[in-house]
């Protein structure tokens, strides 16, 4: 509750305004029902016009201020409820992204993307209902039986039986809806990530002619959220019939005994119709009470939701670092006996034992079969994932003792799933460097050999891009995300397989603007071609996890097996090719 108070707390005189408000129109529900019955018990039966007229303004009066009230604590509510809802979202929003990737792993992306949006909705209309409700509701209900029992002790003693059977009602409500709403909402969590894979790989799946087999796997999800939605659904459905019918008991029975009183001279017929108006008052706030229970239920859940993701504890953070003001300026890279797992509770390691030196300035190629662990290690250049055990060194300090946005702006990558956003060419290069001029901009992309293709362009750089980039080829991509990089000017430049989608003449000229434009840069080029790093200054070859050889491509192909193997093989299916 106290997570919540806080995103109350800078709203208080909204979340005080609305339910004052809402009292306002309570007071006139509790007093119209009385000025009706003197109406007709006084007026009309003393033919007593100027009384009439009098109550009837009275009445019109009251009906404007309980107007005034519903639309004041309407307002209140929104107004409280959706700034809530969007200070909730920025928060959550800003937790996803100071996750590591071991955080975001935990979490599936159709569970996130649910949690900011579905379910943040869910507390907002919950909070938005308990402001119109917490005191409407309990207000009639109080108000209305005073006036009943004032009215008529006798009768009010129907309210004695009615009363504990909604109460029991509302609780079997909560106890049953909650887990159900739970339910739901993780079906909604499987709905939306099926939905955001299959529209993401829609391209693999009609290559792969799979349609068919995605329409089945979505209608099982589909049917599952359906199943769900309508377990969660019926607890309404049987609840609020079950609760008119005591409704209309209750209304029979007062009907009944106060009908005989009004025969036996014992009770007028305006103060019957004035109880019955109280009666109903009271069944219909506990009706709203059960609503606004029925909610919370769901709201519960989703704040359940929210909450996992608040409370999830970040496991890469800069709290501990020893060195916030230090820069990257140099380039140099030490691995000093780093071993790696993803998964903290699985024995086999993805990378053990390595220890490697980099130079300032240095071209270094790592070359290995894949899923050996080559992008793995230039992660923890950035501190995308931190090691197990060892440290990583950067200019001779661990990264772990940098602040991150300095690490990382000293840190260019170019990561093997080449990622461009919604938007023009333009503002995707200059996420590299914001403040870039024209001139820069356009020296970077024709460094990475894009240039040429952009301007071919009818609107150039300001050719708007798909989300992802789908409306650009892959090798396209490629030399666009380069740029960026690039444009970045980091004193660490870490290419992951950032050329396979170009050929060879390309890459040749990319590799000569690196030498020209980053000269003073290190260089790291993950690749699974040979002729990539065969210049590199050094070529660490990896294996399995291990670091099996490290040297000039002369040097290896003297003493390396694994590496004289790779190039063997891919010299012979180039002359076969050739």
């Amino acid at each position: 509750m106290r997570r919540w108070l806080k995103y109350a707390r800078p709203y208080k005189l909204f979340f005080i305004l609305g339910p004052l408000c809402m009292l306002v129109e309570v007071f006139g529900e509790i007093l119209l029902p009385k000025l009706y019955a003197r109406i007709v018990d006084i007026g009309i039966a003393n033919h007593d016009v100027r009384f009439i007229v009098l109550s009837c303004i009275l009445m019109i009066v009251s009906a404007l201020l309980m107007m005034a009230g519903g639309v004041g604590g309407a307002w209140f509510a929104s107004k409280a409820a959706v700034n809530l809802a969007a200070d909730v979202r920025r928060d959550v929003y800003k937790k996803i992204q100071a996750f590591s990737f071991e955080n975001i792993d935990h979490f599936s992306t159709g569970s996130l993307i649910t949690r900011l949006t579905n379910d943040i909705t869910q507390i907002m209309n919950m909070v938005n209902m308990i402001m119109r409700m917490c005191l409407r509701a309990p207000g009639m209900m109080i108000g209305a039986l005073i006036m009943a029992i004032a009215m008529n002790p006798s009768l009010a003693t129907v309210l004695a039986v009615t009363i504990p059977i909604l109460v029991v009602l509302i609780v079997a409500v909560i106890r049953t809806g909650f887990p159900r709403f739970s339910n739901m909402q993780t079906k909604v969590d499987a709905l939306n990530s099926r939905i955001q894979e299959d529209i993401t790989n829609a391209r693999v799946i009609k290559s792969f002619v799979r349609e068919d087999y995605e329409k089945e796997r979505f209608a099982q999800t589909n049917h599952d959220l359906r199943a769900a939605t309508f377990s969660a659904l019926k607890v309404v459905i049987t609840t609020m019939p079950g609760m008119m019918l005591v409704m209309n008991f209750t209304s029979l029975a007062v009907m009944w005994f106060g009908g005989n009183q009004v025969i036996d001279g014992r009770m007028m017929v305006g103060d019957l119709s004035a109880f019955i108006n109280y009666v109903t008052q009271i069944l219909m706030s506990l009706m709203m009470l059960t609503m606004v229970f029925m909610n919370a239920s769901r709201a519960m859940a989703s704040a359940r939701r929210i909450a996992e993701v608040l409370d999830e504890p970040v496991t890469l953070n800069d709290d501990d670092a020893k060195h916030r003001d230090l820069s990257v300026t140099k380039g140099s890279v030490d691995f000093k006996n780093v071993s790696f797992r993803y998964y903290k509770t699985s024995e086999d390691e993805v990378l053990s034992g390595i220890d490697l030196h980099i130079d300032p300035g240095q071209t270094v190629g790592i070359i290995g079969s894949t899923g050996c662990g080559k992008t793995t290690l230039v992660s923890m250049i950035p501190r995308l994932y931190d090691v197990d055990s060892g440290e990583v060194l950067v200019d001779g300090v661990n990264v772990k003792d940098y602040d991150l946005t300095k690490l990382r702006d000293g840190v260019g990558m170019v990561l093997q799933k080449n990622v461009l956003f919604s938007g023009s060419i333009e503002e995707n290069l200059r996420w590299g460097d914001e403040g870039a001029t024209d001139e820069e901009v356009r020296a970077a992309a024709q460094a990475a050999q894009a240039d040429g293709f952009i301007t071919s362009f009818a609107e150039g750089y300001g050719t708007m891009l798909d989300q992802g980039g789908t409306n650009v080829s892959g090798g396209q991509k490629q030399r666009l995300c380069i740029a960026r990089a690039l444009l970045k000017k980091p004193r660490i430049l870490i290419l992951d397989d950032s050329t396979s989608a170009v050929d060879t003449a390309t890459e040749a000229q990319i590799r000569k603007a690196f030498h020209n434009e980053l000269k003073d840069s290190t260089k790291i080029i993950i690749a699974q071609r040979i002729t990539s790093v065969i210049d590199a200054d050094m070529i660490v070859v990896m294996d399995d996890g291990h670091i099996t050889g490290i040297g000039t491509h002369e040097e290896l192909l003297a003493s390396n097996e694994t590496y004289k193997e790779i190039y063997y093989s891919q010299m012979e299916k180039e002359e076969a090719s050739a």
